[in-house]
């Protein structure tokens, strides 16, 4: 079994940034289960043919080709490609499928306006949402409402649900780091990071009414950037460098893999 330490030096993320994968997900595989290759994940268990599909803001999008005939870039080049570079090496097998469906911009009411396209008519498998970082109000005067947020979350996973009720949903934490523009606006990023942190605790609900995997990708951000420092996973306080994208694609990968064996 390739252990956690022996997984972060060879991915050459340094020890503090243990955060990549959790302690209980580790222990949720077994002492006896071997990961695939290079990463501290096993294959999730997924039909042939099976559709990921992937939607969200600008994190997700990262200039993906709307033209999907033109498979050089359909995917983009954030999480979203990373995670199926990887399963499509280790699970070749599965023939899966991969759609990326975020737009840069996007709050979760463009969510929902598009959802019935963009979503239930993809006829997804599993469906994995990042979706928040766009929707804070960090101007003075200006305020967030958690619970209308909430409702407009609920309402498209809930129809998604009644269209697939074998749906599988993965739901990403919002993320920001105090670095970039942020440094000079204290009132602003105070205000940010509360706002984010109430999205959060939505996402967890919404994670327990539906049954869905909840990646804590800011507990991922934080852990990283006390080992090393905000500027190397995300460059403006929002949007993640390679890096970055990468730490997302290995907790997503950990905590699926743990969630549907």
């Amino acid at each position: 079994m390739i252990h956690r330490r022996d997984f972060l030096k060879k991915g050459a993320i340094c020890t503090g940034a243990a955060a990549l994968g959790s302690q209980a997900a580790a222990e949720a595989r077994g002492e006896n289960e071997a990961p695939a290759s290079g990463y501290g994940y096993r294959r999730p268990a997924f039909k042939k043919g099976s559709r990921l599909l992937f939607i969200g803001d600008s994190i997700t999008d990262m200039k993906w080709g709307r033209n999907e005939k033109d498979r050089n870039h359909y995917l983009g080049h954030s999480y979203v490609y990373l995670i199926a570079s990887r399963l499509g090496v280790d699970m070749p097998e599965a023939r899966l499928e991969v759609f990326n469906r975020g737009h840069s911009g996007n709050r979760i009411t463009d969510l929902r306006s598009r959802w019935k396209k963009d979503a239930i008519d993809m006829k997804p498998d599993l469906l994995s949402v990042l979706i928040g970082v766009n929707d804070r109000k960090v101007k003075k005067g200006a305020s967030f409402d958690a619970e209308k947020w909430g409702e407009n979350y609920q309402h498209i996973l809930a129809s998604s649900r009644q269209a697939n009720p074998d749906l599988r949903i993965v739901l990403l934490d919002p993320f920001v780091l105090k670095t970039g523009w942020w440094m000079n606006k204290g009132g602003e990023w105070d205000a940010s990071r509360a706002q984010i942190n109430q999205m959060r605790a939505v996402i967890t609900k919404l994670a327990e009414e539906f049954n869905a995997a909840q990646v804590p990708t800011q507990d991922v951000f934080d852990a990283a950037a006390r080992a090393v420092s905000p500027e190397h996973w995300i460059w403006d306080g929002v949007h993640p460098l390679p890096q970055g994208h990468e730490l997302i694609a290995r907790r997503w990968l950990e905590d699926v893999s743990v969630r549907w064996k």
